[in-house]
């Protein structure tokens, strides 16, 4: 009788990143990487995760729960899972364009500066995506603006 053969453990991070819509024409491999390089966070509601005008050190994916941003303590914009933000100051420094608090009890995946410029070089797609995500961001900002 033979035995069935023995299923790779599943990574709930990577299960978590494949969900991620930044991520999600990652390969496997790449996902195994990107989890390798976040840190797993988990906060409370009400928390600030940045403040505008700071530093930036750090950009988050929401895993899950909610959050929003907002600039010069008005309109806010809802954040919700598969979202990214944080990145514009880790590519451009630049303080914080936003802030960002919690709505809601939050799973976030973290990388630090040294590990989403390492994320971008070595899994080229997520790069192109993070520009991509900007770029919308631009154009949002632009329609909001009122026309003379």
């Amino acid at each position: 009788m033979r035995r069935p053969r023995g299923r790779r453990r599943r990574d709930p991070k990577v299960e978590r990143l494949a969900r991620v819509q930044l991520f999600s024409t990652c390969s496997k491999r790449d996902l195994s990487r990107i989890a390798a390089l976040a840190e797993e966070i988990e906060v409370p509601a009400g928390r600030v995760l940045m403040r505008q005008g700071d530093p930036g050190r750090e950009a988050f994916v929401i895993a899950d729960g909610r959050a929003k941003a907002t600039i010069r303590g008005k309109g806010s914009a809802k954040l919700g899972p598969g979202e990214c933000f944080g990145e514009m100051a880790l590519l451009h420094s630049a303080p914080r364009s936003a802030t960002v608090t919690a709505e809601s009890d939050m799973r976030l995946l973290v990388l630090g500066s040294r590990e989403f410029s390492e994320l971008i070089e070595s899994v080229p797609v997520v790069g192109r995506r993070v520009l991509s995500a900007l770029a919308e961001r631009v154009r949002e900002a632009e329609r909001a603006q009122p026309q003379h």
